[in-house]
């Protein structure tokens, strides 16, 4: 058996990494495709710095561990479909099959491969991804000046004391400084008592405050005869008291997909705790669980194909299945993702939707072409 292992996991893994390596040359051309247009800029920071060729290469080079996290589940469906026709034209199967392989030892063989490509997944998604995506917004952020979201950056909340605290920072550089602040104090009441903002901020994690500069600070009092008062004083510098560190401005700055596990879990309590909506957040921490998982999906639907009878010609097709299977299940992924961040469905659900119907399609075709017929 331990032979026959070494000869399905040699054939599949050649398989899975040239389709993966396919794969990525295309997406690597891509991003540098949408990067050209910034060639020859100067830097926001240091005028006399260009973004040259080298930045961009290398700036598409470090995206290329998120898209490995991404086309993982494609590649080892299509490599292993490829890889399973070859045998089975061959009639190097058919030898396997009559020499006692039957489907059931195909199928352990087959999930514990596909256990290694479920935790390369996880290691890839969980680990190298996110620093490499980050060490690149930073990269970018040396000539850009700065990592925002969208026009109004990221927002947070927090609360102290009783009171309620929402937090909007439009952008951080690359040196981690903050840029844009805006902090809106509520009384248990819910009346809003003082804004500030900040041109800049540094946030000192270790004492737990941020320290401001350039701050306009306004004070909203309603006195005994409910006569609104309003303080307003220009300041320096400012050291705000908060437990808000760098790691959750950071997460909140960066796109959910490119978190930790670990990082999307601590952001979601810290949204539960401020009454805060926390649905795509969970459906992306969900995700991230799930996804490395559909490897597991994938070998067990390329299996029944080791079972059908090939012409010469046919290999094409099957391949071409493969590949329509796979990227299918790439697309309802997310879509999945945005119907039920839309419909509030139970963030599980539409994280593990795609993964349960491909695997029951995968029993089912097991089923039907490999003990039935």
């Amino acid at each position: 058996m331990n032979t026959v292992r070494r000869l399905i996991y040699g054939e599949i893994l050649v398989s899975v990494g040239f389709v993966l390596l396919a794969f990525l040359s295309l997406f690597f051309f891509f991003d540098f495709v949408d990067e050209l247009p910034a060639l020859g800029k100067p830097s926001v920071l240091d005028p006399s710095r260009v973004y040259g060729l080298r930045h961009a290469l290398l700036y598409v080079g470090l995206l290329l561990p998120s898209r490995v996290y991404e086309l993982m589940p494609i590649a080892v469906l299509i490599g292993a479909v490829y890889a399973l026709v070859r045998l089975a034209q061959a009639s190097e199967y058919t030898i396997l099959r009559t020499s006692g392989l039957g489907p059931w030892r195909a199928l352990r063989a087959l999930l514990g491969l596909g256990l290694f490509f479920v935790l390369l997944t996880f290691a890839i998604g969980d680990y190298l991804a996110p620093a490499a995506d980050r060490t690149g917004q930073l990269l970018k952020a040396q000539f850009q000046g700065r990592i925002s979201v969208g026009q109004t950056g990221a927002w947070l909340k927090e609360r102290q004391d009783g009171a309620q605290f929402s937090v909007n920072v439009r952008a951080m550089d690359a040196s981690g400084a903050l840029e844009g602040i805006r902090i809106f104090a509520f009384d248990p009441d819910g009346r809003i008592s003082a804004t500030l903002n900040a041109q800049h901020g540094v946030i000192d994690s270790g004492a737990g405050q941020w320290r401001l500069s350039e701050v306009q600070r306004r004070r909203f009092d309603l006195g005994q005869d409910r006569q609104a008062r309003t303080d307003f004083e220009r300041l320096d510098t400012l050291v705000w008291p908060t437990g808000l560190n760098a790691d959750m401005v950071s997460v909140a700055l960066l796109k959910p997909e490119r978190m930790r596990t670990v990082d999307l879990f601590g952001y979601i309590q810290h949204l539960q705790a401020n009454n805060q909506t926390a649905q795509r957040y969970e459906i992306e921490f969900w995700r991230k669980v799930f996804y490395p998982l559909s490897c597991l999906v994938m070998v067990v639907l390329a299996l029944p194909f080791a079972y059908l009878h090939f012409r010469a010609s046919g290999l094409a097709a099957y391949v071409f299945a493969g590949v329509m299977i796979g990227i299918s299940f790439f697309l309802l992924n997310n879509v999945f993702g945005y119907i039920g961040n839309l419909r509030d469905w139970q963030p599980w659900l539409a994280a593990a939707a795609p993964s349960m119907l491909y695997s029951l399609a995968s029993l089912g075709a097991f089923g039907w072409l490999v003990l039935k017929r």
